[in-house]
């Protein structure tokens, strides 16, 4: 237990509810702020998974678990705060003797509309609008974020809206297993190639560097993409079997789980993330922990998260794209300081200072 950790008669319910899907950002930050709290003696009481945890659901929809059942279950779980970590996940209607806390990550259904479902953005307004409504307190991961949302809801009071960043010493990779070791020899990558890790939806921005390839001609890299599809990433698909069948070396792998993925980012000469609307952007920040070099854009939180030791360019500037991955895939020295230069900013974003925020907060809303 951590020096200075709260009485363990704390106790929170974390909204679990993502808990036994894939890991994707949102579902990273549950488990990672999990443990972090346990770690600092807080129990934690994870709420609304499939199967696992003290209090999984017994429907199947996560909504009506978070709108119908998780009112009834609060009450009787001895909990004195719940803790929301996706966007919204909160009841629509107070719950007597439990405080709220809301963790935003980012405001993407409402910034990048045209990259989510007319009738995702609609839920994802309203209910954010209710959320903020009924939560004591909200955290943002980035500054970025909380920007975002005091413009977008001045009727907030910015003393109960506060940011802590995203940790990244989850990244802990382990010797692959001679299964995973030999699908990676299988993919007989050459001496030259870059790697994007994301979803295939508008909004990463994978447009720009399928642009920078073909300005590179037949000096462009192989692309290793991992990411599965998302709302909307037809036209992309679409681009890249047409990039593929002129004779560029395009490689979507799918969704990856963490072990294969942080193998594969370990390897990579460089990894490039251009995205358009980032509310933190962990996966080049995972990245940089690795010791990769990484190329990202200069739009919304990848400037914070990333700073100087990524190389960034403008989220339209193809060109720019270009010439930075032909400088990096060509120069070792600029590569291994970059490479450095990522592991040491990596080194301040901890889980551990996320949930010693979050007691902090808590003991506050206790009192």
């Amino acid at each position: 237990m951590c020096q200075g950790a709260p009485p363990v008669e704390l106790t929170v319910a974390l909204d679990a509810t993502l808990w036994d899907e894939p890991m994707t950002g949102i579902a990273r930050y549950g488990h990672a702020v999990s443990g972090a709290l346990e770690a600092r003696g807080v129990r934690v009481l994870r709420v609304g998974a499939r199967r696992s945890g003290e209090l999984p659901r017994r429907v199947r929809s996560r909504t009506l678990h978070t709108l119908a059942e998780l009112p009834r279950m609060l009450p009787r779980s001895g909990a004195s705060v719940f803790q929301a970590v996706g966007n919204v996940d909160l009841p629509l209607l107070r719950v007597p003797g439990v405080a709220f806390v809301l963790t935003v990550h980012d405001l993407i259904p409402l910034t990048s509309p045209r990259t989510v479902s007319w009738a995702f953005h609609w839920q994802f307004r309203l209910w954010l609008q209710r959320s903020l409504q009924v939560a004591d307190h909200v955290v943002c991961v980035s500054a970025w974020t909380r920007d975002q949302l005091l413009r977008r809801h001045p009727e907030l009071d910015p003393a109960r809206v506060s940011m802590v960043h995203n940790g990244v010493d989850h990244v802990q990779p382990r010797p692959l297993d001679a299964v995973s070791q030999a699908w990676l020899r299988s993919l007989g990558l050459p001496e030259r190639w870059v790697l994007f890790a994301g979803a295939l939806d508008a909004r990463k921005n994978l447009e720009l560097v399928l642009d920078a390839l073909e300005r590179l001609g037949p000096r462009a890299p192989a692309l290793v993409l991992a990411g599965q599809r998302w709302y909307g990433s037809g036209p992309i698909e679409k681009r890249i079997g047409g990039l593929r069948a002129t004779g560029l070396d395009i490689r979507p792998l799918g969704y990856l789980a963490e072990p294969l993925l942080w193998g594969l980012m370990a390897a990579a000469p460089v990894f490039v993330f251009p995205s358009r609307d980032e509310g933190f952007g962990l996966p080049p920040l995972e990245a940089m922990a690795l010791g990769t070099p990484v190329v990202v854009s200069t739009a919304a939180a990848l400037p914070e998260v990333c700073g100087e030791a990524a190389v960034q360019v403008g989220p339209d500037d193809a060109a720019g794209l270009a010439s930075a991955l032909q400088r990096l895939l060509e120069d070792p020295a600029e590569r291994t300081r970059r490479g450095e230069a990522g592991r040491e900013r990596a080194r301040a974003f901890r889980w551990d200072a996320v949930a010693e925020h979050l007691v902090k907060i808590y003991r506050a809303l206790a009192t």
